[in-house]
Formats: structure tokens, sequence, C-alpha cells
């Protein structure tokens, strides 16, 4: 299903000049990963401790998107400047999942948003990521199917945290939103698992 992760090729593309650079300079791929778990710890700690303030929640969406360059950037150079290592794989997939939480679960704090479906959603999107990850044992493929991967994940909160930074009202449909996502993380799993076992029996 679509998701946007779909648009990663094209943004890996921009990045492309720069991430040679990068390699050039000595720059190293699992660095990167563990400087972007970093910052993202840092993002949630201001978020737990001013929950609801509005200059936090507007660092969300603007670090969220240079999150995103950063897990594109030790990516491509991992596969592309020959630095993949067996360190990086367990970097980069507990990397995303600790992030996630760290980013997300202090939302939960903000009075407008349910803390419930903020929890069930980062719960739900580390067995999605579990369940990608699986499926890349079972079949040798990482599965990213959408519609709720990681970037959607990422949009939702971006746009709810900005929202919210600027004063926007959050009742009531913020919870209908976040309803949304949960029912959308379901359907993700579902369908990683299915493409996941699709993938073992062609193999």
């Amino acid at each position: 299903m679509a998701s946007i992760y779909e648009l990663k090729p094209a943004f890996q593309s921009l990045l492309r000049p720069l991430v040679k650079r990068m390699a050039g300079a000595g720059v190293r791929a699992n660095a990167v990963t563990v400087v972007a778990a970093g910052l993202s710890a840092l993002v949630g700690l201001a978020l737990f401790v001013w929950p609801g303030a509005a200059g936090p929640l507007l660092v969300l969406p603007a670090f969220l998107v240079a999150r995103m360059a950063l897990n594109a950037i030790d990516g491509m150079l991992a596969r592309e400047h020959d630095q993949q290592t067996r360190l990086g794989a367990f970097l980069n997939e507990l990397g995303d999942v600790v992030s996630d939480a760290a980013l997300y679960l202090p939302l939960a704090l903000v009075a407008s948003l349910n803390p419930v479906l903020i929890v069930l959603i980062v719960v739900l999107g580390i067995i999605a990521e579990m369940t990608g990850v699986i499926s890349q044992m079972l079949a040798g493929e990482r599965r990213y199917d959408g519609p709720m991967g990681k970037s959607d994940r990422a949009l939702v909160f971006g746009a709810l945290a900005l929202w919210a930074g600027l004063g926007g009202a959050l009742d009531p449909w913020a919870d209908w939103l976040l309803a949304l996502v949960l029912a959308l993380s379901l359907l993700t799993i579902l369908n990683r698992a299915r493409g996941g076992l699709a993938g073992d029996r062609r193999a």
C-alpha cells in the first residue's frame, strides 16, 4: 500500500552529493546512526521536561525532517561506500525504534492528546518494524510496506506537534486522527507479515 517511504529514492538523490563529500571526509555510517539516536533522545527529553510547551513542539517537526535525512545518509554511506557492518545493522534497527519511542512517547503528556492512543501507536510501530526484520530473516528481504511506516508516523506526529506548537486546538479531531493511525498501524503489520510470508514461499 502507498507510503511516504516510496519517496525515498528521490530524497536519496538529493542527498547523494552530500553523502559523497561526507564519505570523502571519513564520516562513518555508524557514527551518523549514533548521532541521530542521540539527538532524538535530546529532543524527546525536551518534550518530556516541557510537555506542551511551544518551543519543543515546534522543534520536533523540523528535527523529524533532519532525522529522516540522517537515516538516509547512514544507509547510503553503508551501501554505496562500503561501510556495511554487522554492528551497523544492529544500530540501524535498534536506533530507529528507540528514537521513535523517545520522540513520540512524551507527546502522551500533551493535555489535548490521548495518552493511551500515543502509547499504543508507539508499541505497534515497534511491532511493525520487528515484522519487517523478521521478514528479512525468512525471505532475505526487509519489508517496508505501508500504509503507516516510519516516515508516515513522522509526518503525522510532526504535523500534530507543529499545529499544537502554533497554538492550534487539538480537540476533538486529534483523537480521531490517532485512532486512524492506530488502525493503519495494525494494517501495516499485517501487510508486512503477508509480504514476508509470500517472500518466504518464493525463497
